[in-house]
C-alpha cells in the first residue's frame, strides 16, 4: 500500500474514532535484525553474550537474540518477511506467536506487523463481561528494543510490568522461548549484564559511563532547527518528551500522572488502527464504588496496577535511535515516523496539537539526528 494511502486511511480511522467518542472533529492539518550482529558487539562479555545469542534453555529453539537483534534491539516486518522466505521453520516462527496462537498454520500478523502474543493476568478488580471466568488477556504487542533501555532506563516493558531485568529475562525465557529448564540466577545475571552493554550509539554509551545527560542536537539545516524547537520545554513535543532519553512526561501529563512518569495515553488503543480484538472489561472501583465498563484491545498499564487512571497508558520509548526502530507504538500500528506524526496531529488535535505538513517534516528531520 502506498504511504499516501496509508496516511489517508489512518486519518479517516482517527477521525471516526474521535467523533464516535465525542471528542469533536480533529483540526486540519534501518537496518539490523534477526540473526545479524553489529561488528561493534564482537568483543562483548563471552558468557553473557553466548547466553543471549545461543542458549535455548531446552525450549522451542529461540534465544534472546531471536527477538532482539543486536543491530536494533528488536525486529521489524521486513526482516521477518525475509527470514520467512529463507527459512519458514526458523525459531521466530513458533505456534505460540502464530495467528491463532496454537496451531502455527499462519503467521500473517507476525509477518505484517512484527507483533507477538503476550498474556497478562487480569487485575483482581476486573473481569471480562463476555467471559467472567477468564484470568488473563492475550495481547498483540511489538517487541521493545534492548538497546539503551536496560542500561539507562529503569522502567522495563511497555507497561512497566518487569521489576528488574533478570525478572524480564526469566519471564521471556520461560514464556516466549518455552524453556524446559529454569535459568539459574547466575545465568540471568549474566544475560542482564550483557544487555546493559548494548547501546544504539557512542552518545548513549558515554551517557551510561559518565551519567552526564547527552546534549540534544541543535540541527544543521533550517528544517532540523525548526524541528528542534518542538522539543524544547515550551514546544508541543517537549511538553511530554522530556528528560535525557526524551521519554519522560512533562507538564502535560494525562489524567494526573506524576511528573517524570514514563507512561501516558496517546490514544493508540482507542483508535485501534490495526483492528485488534477488543475486550469488554468490567472494573470495580475501590472500595465499594459502582463497576465501570471499559473497552480496549489493550488496556496497557492498567493491567499491572488495576487503576482506571492508567487505562490505555503505555510507556513512551526513548526517542534516541528512533529512526531505526520502526514500526512504532505498543501495537506496531505506525509503520513510519510520518504515520506517528499523522496520528498525533489527529488524535490529539482537540487538546491543542496542530501540525502542518512542514511541521511534521521538520520534526522528522530532527528526529533522524538522534
Amino acid at each position: 500500500m502506498a504511504p499516501s494511502s496509508t496516511k489517508r486511511i489512518r486519518q479517516a480511522a482517527v477521525a471516526a474514532v474521535l467523533l464516535a467518542a465525542g471528542c469533536g472533529a480533529p483540526s486540519p492539518a534501518g537496518t539490523g535484525g534477526v540473526g545479524e550482529v553489529a561488528e561493534a558487539h564482537q568483543s562483548l562479555d563471552a558468557t553473557g553474550e553466548s547466553l543471549f545469542r545461543q542458549e535455548t534453555f531446552g525450549g522451542n529453539g529461540r534465544t534472546c537474540e531471536t527477538c532482539h537483534g543486536l543491530v536494533t534491539g528488536t525486529v521489524n516486518p521486513a526482516e521477518l518477511q525475509a527470514l520467512y522466505q529463507r527459512n519458514p521453520n526458523a525459531p521466530m516462527f513458533r505456534a505460540i506467536d502464530s495467528d491463532d496462537g496454537t496451531t502455527g498454520s499462519s503467521y500473517r500478523r507476525l509477518l505484517e506487523h512484527a507483533t507477538v502474543l503476550v498474556s497478562i493476568p487480569l487485575p483482581s478488580n476486573t473481569r471480562l463481561l463476555l467471559d467472567p471466568g477468564a484470568t488473563q488477556l492475550t495481547l498483540r504487542r511489538g517487541i521493545p528494543s534492548t538497546l539503551d533501555t536496560p542500561a539507562l532506563d529503569p522502567v522495563l516493558m511497555q507497561d512497566g510490568r518487569a521489576p528488574s531485568l533478570t525478572v524480564q529475562a526469566h519471564d521471556a525465557i520461560m514464556g516466549h522461548a518455552q524453556a524446559t529448564r529454569e535459568p539459574t540466577s547466575q545465568e540471568l545475571a549474566s544475560i542482564a549484564s550483557f544487555e546493559q552493554t548494548l547501546f544504539s550509539s557512542q552518545t548513549m554509551k558515554d551517557y551510561a559511563r559518565t551519567g552526564v545527560a547527552p546534549a540534544l542536537p541543535e540541527g544543521n539545516t533550517e528544517s532540523e532547527k525548526r524541528g528542534r524547537a518542538f522539543f524544547r520545554p515550551e514546544g508541543a513535543c517537549g511538553q511530554c518528551h522530556a528528560g535525557p532519553l526524551l521519554n519522560e512526561t512533562g507538564p502535560r501529563n494525562i489524567l494526573g500522572q506524576p511528573q517524570g512518569s514514563r507512561f501516558s495515553n496517546a490514544f493508540v488503543s482507542e483508535i485501534n488502527f490495526l483492528a485488534n480484538p477488543v475486550y469488554i472489561l468490567v472494573v470495580q472501583r475501590p472500595p465499594l464504588g459502582l463497576p465501570e465498563v471499559r473497552l480496549s484491545p489493550d488496556p496497557g498499564r492498567f493491567l499491572i496496577t488495576g487503576r482506571l487512571e492508567d487505562f490505555n497508558h503505555f510507556k513512551m520509548s526513548s526517542l534516541w535511535n528512533i529512526k531505526n526502530t520502526a514500526p512504532y507504538f505498543h501495537d506496531n500500528s505506525a509503520e513510519t515516523l510520518e504515520d506517528v506524526l499523522t496520528h498525533y496531529t489527529f488524535a490529539l488535535a482537540p487538546g491543542g496539537i496542530l501540525l502542518s505538513p512542514r511541521d511534521s517534516q521538520d520534526i522528522i528531520a530532527w528526529l533522524k539526528l538522534l
